[in-house]
């Protein structure tokens, strides 16, 4: 039987609780052992068996690749991802970028497991291709809903010229989180005061780069 033929995913509540124990089974089991942690092993881990963690995500790369952007989507999940959306009825719009990227990147210098998980798809990437060519297919949007949400809102609204999004939001990725994840990977942290410094450049550098022309 091909299991990674199947291409309708179980759906309801029942599979959505199977699919999140899958999750966090893999994400567990990927962090210990890397990519090359065995799908019975997670399946055993999520209480499920092989072939539903195949019918949820097809093959590994798949479930690898719902992990890693779960792990990029979670310093966005809470206060950070309201700021962002927030920024759309923000009067003052460098505050409220501003406000929002001090949570993000908050986020992101608190959660060693996201750090761990990025580098992990450095480390595998050379013995396993078909992952980066995976990864690569979501794209920075798929990657980022939230910050391309509101970076869609502002240029509709005319607060922002935005003739490329996908540009726009690596672009803002690396003004405000790059170099944290460059930092963490080598085990090193940026100061407090560096990083405020920063991140108000950054949102600074973005601002004068997108913002309208003025009249």
């Amino acid at each position: 039987m091909d299991v990674e033929g199947a291409k309708q995913p179980p759906s309801g509540p029942r599979a959505e609780r199977k699919r999140q124990a899958i999750l966090r089974a893999a994400r567990e089991l990927f962090l210990r052992e890397g990519f090359g942690a065995g799908m019975d092993v997670i399946a055993a881990e999520a209480g499920v068996s092989k072939v539903t963690v195949y019918n949820h995500f097809g093959s590994k790369e798949a479930l690898f690749t719902a992990v890693i952007t779960g792990a990029l989507d979670e310093p966005l999940a809470k206060g950070t991802s309201a700021a962002l959306e927030g920024l759309a009825e923000a009067e003052d719009l460098r505050a409220a970028l501003l406000d929002a990227a001090r949570s993000w990147v908050h986020s992101v210098r608190a959660d060693d497991d996201v750090t761990a998980l990025r580098n992990l798809v450095a480390a595998e990437a050379h013995r396993f291709p078909e992952l980066g060519r995976a990864w690569r297919r979501h794209g920075p949007e798929g990657h980022h809903p939230a910050a391309a949400k509101a970076l869609r809102a502002l240029a509709d609204q005319g607060r922002l010229v935005i003739p490329d999004l996908e540009t726009a939001i690596i672009q803002l990725y690396a003004l405000l989180v790059f170099p944290h994840l460059v930092f963490g990977s080598y085990g090193t942290h940026i100061d407090d005061d560096l990083t405020d410094r920063l991140l108000t450049s950054g949102v600074d550098m973005f601002l004068s780069h997108y913002g309208p022309p003025s009249a």
